[in-house]
């Protein structure tokens, strides 16, 4: 109970006003290994010290003072008449209302962990952020004889407790004080990149991460220790994530093994095993990829490791998925999910979510993919967990929403990088290719272009989302680019066929427009037919009797008639065309309308000029005799008559016209769509908020699509 006086002190409390007749309930709240049994035991005790009997669940025949432990879980604690009980409630995260147990701070885990030299209490300290069960548990697996090293032993042996992409901030906290202390070139080299490679869950740490990496290189080729340079190798590979270094990273994994099995290590080989998988397949082998996945597998089994299984099954499972066979993929799956339960491998669940959402994506049910991944990104920001999202809600046919996403999101993906970062620029390219801003689709391209000719392979080959080409070809398809886009189309599916990615090649050809041969690919697989390209993003405005039906995606509205929809119903019509406000009005050709009066006939020019003439001789006078108000009132009315002078003149100084007819038919246009847009705008936000920056009102009208429509409207 060191480091536990106030704890203490509420359930002596507590068990006083038992004792009293009046009882009372106390709830302790913390994370496991947080004290939560151990403090149940001393009230346990304290009670009997009192003549107090104990029970350690809800009785229905138990009556006056006594003390009732119960688990938190214990849903018939709720209803139970424990009526003069002194009741303590043990209970796991979340933080609510009750005695919530903090760590122990250094002195007192010190006091706790009697004999263990100060730098090793420290060590414990830092890894276990003072929490007595972890603490407890990791002082007794500490060697004989730890001395002042503990701190770097610790930050070099300790597991990672973080999932992939969540901070392990205990341990990185303990690398830190590892880093900072003298210790020999081999030692300080194998830190700093563990280091690192724990800092990839910041995504605000790449600059740090590569200064880091650099000189725990330095350091490693300086040693001479094969052992040494295979492990900061690795870690380098896992801090960088470089995506455009897949040439060297293959080149880099055959390093590791061969160095590994220099050293004898045969965890090291079999990371340099399944870095070569990883490389093999961004690099589009994946007859080569597979080979590699095996001999990783083999060499798992071969040296008793159940966690290199579970991860050779999750990737099988991807290889399925890639080449259609669905069945397998989820029977896969399944055996992940199991498997990596039972071992206890910290990514099974994250693996199994992969695998599951990619299969239901294929399956035509993307919709149920977007908020999991909304949640995810909430939890893991800066990882791209939102692109993701985008694509989904574009796969779903909530293209405008997803579109949205496009310029929240471009400049982050943009600067970004890390294991996600490829297949998030290839999901934020296929929303964009939905209708976002030519500039977007343009900058997407450029991105992605460096990359042409290889496969789209998120993190570790934990999901593969197809050929660069595709998505190249569907940003050219977007900017009008037709020959470039498909010459991007016939490379993806020279390298679909190539490697029997049926799902993949049935999607580029519905996009390049080959849709019978997409569909008849898509149907023996049991997939419903590929929607391919932004075509396939429809909005609908048509009659339905005396109303009116808007289908926008995700968004449907019935509205009544009135004039502004039949106003934007050809609006609609002819994107991008100019239409006077007479022939909007008129519906079809224009009236017939007389000459245009001018603005300002002659004699009223002529006594605008006369007056300008009087004012500027006023003005003379009035700064010659010093008097400013004149000055200021004569200039005021002189700017006046400027401004009223250009409005009536055009370019070149000619007589500007005007018709009545056409000045009436431009403002009740106008009035009218604008009444319409605010009706809209409650019922249907999104379609409003792309309306109201795509249509153009004036002289003439325009319907000019902006970023978040449909490709095209059906009217």
């Amino acid at each position: 109970m060191i480091g536990r006086r106030r704890e203490l002190a509420a359930v002596h409390r507590l068990l006083d006003r038992a004792v009293a007749g009046a009882g009372g309930s106390l709830t302790v709240i913390g994370p496991p290994g947080s004290g939560k049994t151990a403090l149940a035991d001393a009230a346990a005790e304290a009670a009997r010290q009192r003549g107090l009997p104990v029970i350690r669940t809800v009785s229905a025949s138990g009556t006056g003072p006594r003390l009732v432990i119960l688990d938190g879980d214990d849903r018939a604690a709720v209803t139970a008449d424990l009526d003069g009980a002194a009741v303590l409630v043990t209970k796991v995260q979340p933080r609510e209302h009750g005695l919530y147990l903090a760590p122990l701070t250094e002195a007192e885990l010190a006091e706790l962990l009697p004999g263990l030299p100060r730098a090793t209490v420290h060590a414990v300290w830092l890894l276990t952020a003072g929490w007595p069960g972890p603490a407890l548990e990791l002082a007794a697996a500490v060697p004989g004889g730890a001395d002042e090293d503990a701190v770097v032993d610790f930050a070099l042996t300790s597991p990672s407790r973080g999932e992939f992409l969540r901070l392990d901030t205990a341990l990185v906290r303990l690398l830190e004080e590892a880093a900072s202390r003298e210790q020999p070139p081999a030692r300080r080299a194998r830190v700093l990149v563990r280091l690192a490679a724990e800092l990839l869950a910041d995504p605000s740490a790449p600059a740090r991460r590569r200064e880091l990496v650099d000189e725990a290189v330095r350091l490693a080729r300086g040693t001479g220790d094969p052992r040494t340079l295979a492990e900061v190798l690795d870690g380098r590979l896992h801090a960088l994530w470089d995506p455009a270094a897949a040439g060297e990273r293959l080149s880099t994994a055959s390093q590791i093994v061969e160095l590994a099995r220099r050293a004898g290590d045969a965890a090291l080989e079999r990371r340099g095993l399944f870095w070569r998988f990883t490389a093999l397949a961004e690099l589009s082998d994946l007859d080569a990829a597979e080979a590699a996945l095996v001999s990783y597998a083999r060499a798992g089994e071969r040296d008793g490791d159940p966690e290199a299984a579970v991860v050779a099954l999750s990737r099988q499972a991807v290889l399925a998925l890639v080449r259609g066979r669905l069945a397998l993929a989820e029977t896969l799956a399944a055996e992940v999910a199991e498997q990596g339960r039972r071992v206890g491998l910290a990514d099974a669940d994250r693996l199994t979510a992969s695998l599951r959402g990619r299969l239901a994506s294929l399956r035509g049910d993307a919709a149920g993919q977007v908020e999991p991944l909304r949640a995810l990104a909430r939890r893991l920001p800066g990882h791209f967990f939102e692109v993701t999202a985008a694509r989904a809600l574009a796969e779903s046919g909530r293209g405008a929403e997803a579109l949205l996403e496009v310029d929240r999101l471009l400049p982050a993906v943009l600067a970004g990088a890390g294991p996600r970062w490829i297949g998030a620029v290839a999901d934020l390219a296929l929303v964009a290719s939905f209708g976002a801003a030519p500039a977007a689709v343009q900058a997407l391209y450029d991105t992605l272009r460096p990359y042409a000719g290889r496969l789209v392979v998120w993190g570790g080959a934990n999901t593969v989302t197809g050929p660069v080409d595709d998505y190249l070809g569907r940003l050219a398809a977007a900017l009008g680019r037709h020959d470039e886009a498909r010459d991007h189309f016939d490379r993806a599916i020279a390298q679909e066929e190539r490697l029997g990615a049926l799902p993949w090649l049935a999607a580029t050809l519905a996009a390049r427009g080959d849709r019978a041969r997409a569909r008849s690919i898509a149907e023996e697989l049991g997939l419903p037919e590929p929607g391919g390209s932004p075509a396939a993003s429809v909005w609908r405005l048509t009659r339905d009797g005396d109303d009116w039906i808007l289908d926008a995606g995700a968004e449907q509205a019935r509205l009544r008639d009135v004039r502004g929809l039949h106003y934007l119903r050809t609006l609609l019509a002819a994107p991008g065309r100019e239409i006077t406000a007479l022939d909007l009005v008129a519906g079809g050709a224009g009236l017939v309308t007389p000459e245009a009066e001018p603005v300002l006939d002659s004699t009223a020019r002529s006594a605008y000029r006369s007056r300008l003439a009087d004012l500027a001789q006023r003005m003379d006078a009035a700064d010659r005799t010093g008097d400013v108000d004149l000055a200021v009132n004569l200039a005021a009315e002189r700017n006046a008559l400027v401004a009223e002078l250009k409005r009536a003149t055009g370019l070149g100084g000619r007589t500007r016209r005007h018709s009545a007819e056409a000045e009436r038919a431009r403002v009740n246009a106008t009035r009218a769509l604008r009444a319409l847009l605010a009706r809209l705008e409650p019922v249907a936000p999104v379609a409003a908020a792309h309306l109201r920056t795509s249509v153009h009102t004036g002289g003439h009208f325009r319907y000019q699509p902006a970023a978040g429509g449909p490709a095209r409207w059906q009217v």
